[in-house]
């Protein structure tokens, strides 16, 4: 062992890079690959509203035969495997983590828990006297409403401009296809919502490999 590795360094810029460097380096070992937390989602949501929109798109004809529960089902079990797939990767990567940076993470996963149940335990209540049509609409726009209003909120709480930037997207194409009406709400979230999650998660995963 070279005993003159634990002399302090010779002058201050010697010491600011060696603090840059350690910095860089706890970075890339707590970051978790950006494409494990928006992947996931993308394909999730990629596929489920795709076969949504193959199923009951506008109009009475199906443009695939499917079975009418296909459809959630599909969505439903792609979204439970994304969660878990970020909630490994997340404790992976930040389970040693404590502070306010924990204690954010903590009360941000509590918000997406409570809320999504308070919102769907409404809709549960009102959907059952609408046409099934305007009831996945209504179920659909809402649902994407809320993961758009969580993302820009996440994007404050950690002044995220990604994740603020991604859900601003995700608010507007949520707004376009529900004015389009039922069917083409599934497409547009389809397409330009999971679309834009995968392209959101290669240019995180870009910005992460660039970072020095």
């Amino acid at each position: 062992m070279d005993p003159d590795d634990d002399l302090p360094p010779a002058d201050a810029a010697t010491a600011l890079r060696l603090i840059e460097a350690q910095r860089s380096a706890t970075v890339r070992r707590i970051d978790p690959d950006a494409r494990l937390l928006y992947w996931p989602w993308g394909v999730a949501w990629l596929v489920g509203f795709g076969l949504f929109f193959l199923r009951f798109p506008p109009g009475e004809e199906q443009l695939l035969r499917l079975p009418g529960w296909l459809p959630l089902t599909v969505l439903f079990a792609l979204l439970l495997a994304a969660a878990a797939v970020q909630a490994v990767a997340s404790a992976r990567a930040y389970g040693q983590l404590s502070g306010d940076s924990a204690r954010r993470g903590r009360w941000y996963g509590c918000a997406w828990g409570l809320g999504s149940v308070s919102v769907y335990a409404g809709l549960g209540r009102i959907t059952e006297h609408l046409p099934h049509d305007l009831a996945a609409l209504l179920w659909s726009a809402t649902a994407v409403g809320l993961t758009a209003a969580l993302h820009m909120a996440g994007g404050a709480i950690w002044l995220d401009r990604d994740l603020f930037r991604l859900g601003v997207w995700i608010g507007v194409i949520n707004l376009a296809g529900a004015f389009a009406g039922p069917g083409w709400h599934a497409l547009v979230v389809s397409v330009a919502g999971g679309g834009g999650i995968l392209v959101a998660g290669a240019l995180a995963r870009r910005r992460q490999r660039q970072q020095p």
